[in-house]
C-alpha cells in the first residue's frame, strides 16, 4: 500500500523538485503535529495566514455554524449573504472612512487582479506602476507586477504598460504621471526580505498620486491584520490608500482575499459593462464567517497591542556573528545570512529540531520569521534558542 507521501508525489502537482514532504495530522495554536506525534513550532504561520493561531476556537466555531446554515448559494454580488455583509461592515468600522466598500475574492492574487481592473476602469488609464523586488501573486496580471525577472521570464508575454520604480527612492516618484492608473505598493515589502520605507517617502508617494489623479493601491496581503504591530501597516506612515488589498491573515486559515475602496470608486465595476468583475466562490460564506471571527478575536483579545514588543524580543535575542542583519517590523522579520546555502542549511536544521521557518523569494539568503501573533515570550525565547543552536552547528 502506497504511503501518503508516495501518493502526494504521484498525484499532486509539484512546485519544486524537492518538496519538504512534511506530513501533519493536526495544528493548534502555535504548533503543528506530524504523523508520529512530533510537535513543531510554526514560525511562519502558513506564510502569514494564521495570525490568531491554528484552529482558533472562535474561528472553528464560526466555520461550523456557517457550514450548517448554508455554503455556496450564488455567485458573488447577487444574493444578500449575511456573512459577507457582516464582515464587510466590520472591516469598514476599523478602516478609514473612504475605505467603505469591500469586494471579497478567494486569495491575495485575485485581490490584485480585481484592483488592477478597478483602477483601469475608474481612471480610464492603462499604465500601472509597481516596485522592483515586489511580490503581488502568481496569476498572469499579478505576475506582471512582480519586480523579479527570474520568476516571470518564462511566462511572457505578460501585461503591457507596466513600469517599475525603486521602493523608498524619492526621485523615482517622478515616473508617476497623469497617464498612470495606479501605483501598486507593498506597504512593507515582504518577499524582498522585509524592507520598510521612510514615512517621508510614503507621504511623497501619496501626494504624487493625489496630484496626478493616480490611485494608490497598498498591498497588505502579508502585513495586514496586526502583523506589523498595528491593525494595518499604512497606519505607521500616516497615509490612506485609495484601494487596500487584503488576504492571508484575514481568514484565520480559510481562503479569502479582498480589495477595499470607496463606494464611489468601486461602483464603476457595476456599469459599462455590468458585471465588471465576477467570481463564483469569492466571498464564500464560510470564509467570510471565519474572517469576521478572526477580526473580532484580534480586537477582543487585544492581540495587536504587544506585537511590537514580541518583535523586539526576537531582535534582542537573535545575536550571532553569522547573522548579518535582523530586519523587521512587529512580527514580520528577516534574519540575513551570508548566502542562500547557509540560510537553507540553518532552516533545514531548525525544521529537524522542531522549528519551522523558510526563506524569501527575492531574498533567499534571509530566514523568515512571521509566527502567529499569539506567540508568547517563552515561546520566542525557545525558538531563538533553537535557531541560535542550529546557526552555531551549521556555520563553520
Amino acid at each position: 500500500m502506497l504511503t501518503q507521501r508516495q501518493l502526494f508525489l504521484q498525484h499532486n502537482a509539484q512546485t519544486t523538485l524537492e518538496p519538504l514532504l512534511l506530513e501533519f495530522t493536526k495544528a493548534s495554536g502555535m504548533y503543528l503535529y506530524d504523523t508520529e506525534g512530533k510537535k513543531y513550532m510554526d514560525l511562519i504561520a502558513g506564510i502569514g495566514v494564521s495570525n490568531v493561531g491554528h484552529c482558533h476556537p472562535a474561528v472553528v466555531d464560526a466555520v461550523k455554524q456557517q457550514a450548517e446554515s448554508y455554503m455556496h448559494i450564488m455567485v458573488y454580488g447577487e444574493f444578500v449573504q449575511s456573512p459577507q455583509v457582516n464582515f464587510a461592515k466590520a472591516l469598514s468600522e476599523v478602516l478609514p472612512e473612504n475605505l467603505n466598500s469591500t469586494y471579497f475574492v478567494n486569495s491575495g492574487a485575485e485581490a490584485v487582479e480585481g484592483a488592477m481592473k478597478l483602477a483601469k476602469r475608474y481612471t480610464h488609464r492603462t499604465e500601472i506602476i509597481a516596485c522592483n523586488h515586489s511580490y503581488h501573486g502568481s496569476t498572469q496580471g499579478a505576475l506582471s507586477l512582480m519586480g523579479n525577472e527570474e520568476f516571470k521570464q518564462a511566462y511572457r508575454p505578460l501585461l503591457p504598460h507596466i513600469k517599475f520604480i525603486n521602493y523608498n527612492v524619492t526621485a523615482d516618484l517622478n515616473q508617476i504621471t497623469n497617464k498612470t492608473a495606479a501605483v501598486f505598493i507593498e506597504t512593507i515589502q515582504g518577499e524582498a526580505g522585509i524592507r520598510i520605507a521612510d514615512k517621508a517617502w510614503f507621504k511623497a508617494l501619496r501626494e504624487k498620486c493625489t496630484a496626478t489623479g493616480t490611485l494608490l493601491v497598498l498591498d497588505e496581503i502579508q502585513c495586514g491584520f496586526g502583523r506589523t504591530g498595528k491593525l494595518f501597516g499604512f497606519e505607521h506612515f500616516d497615509i490612506v490608500p485609495d484601494i487596500l488589498l487584503l488576504a492571508k491573515g484575514i481568514g484565520g486559515g480559510m481562503p479569502i482575499g479582498a480589495f477595499v475602496s470607496s463606494r464611489e470608486i468601486m461602483i464603476s465595476l457595476a456599469t459599462n459593462p455590468i458585471l465588471g468583475h465576477i467570481t463564483t466562490f469569492g466571498g464564500h460564506p464560510v470564509s467570510c464567517a471565519a474572517g469576521l471571527a478572526t477580526l473580532q478575536t484580534i480586537l477582543k483579545e487585544n492581540i495587536v497591542s504587544n506585537v511590537e514588543d514580541k518583535g523586539n524580543l526576537f531582535k534582542k535575542l537573535l545575536k550571532h556573528p553569522a547573522i548579518k542583519e535582523v530586519r523587521g517590523i512587529g512580527l514580520m522579520i528577516a534574519i540575513e545570512f551570508e548566502d542562500f546555502l547557509t540560510n537553507k542549511k540553518i532552516i533545514d536544521a531548525c525544521i529537524a529540531d522542531g522549528v519551522i521557518s523558510d526563506w524569501f523569494l527575492h531574498c533567499s539568503n534571509s530566514m523568515r520569521i512571521a509566527p502567529p501573533l499569539i506567540i508568547t515570550e517563552k515561546e520566542i525565547e525557545e525558538a531563538c534558542r533553537i535557531i541560535l543552536k542550529n546557526i552555531a552547528q551549521s556555520v563553520i
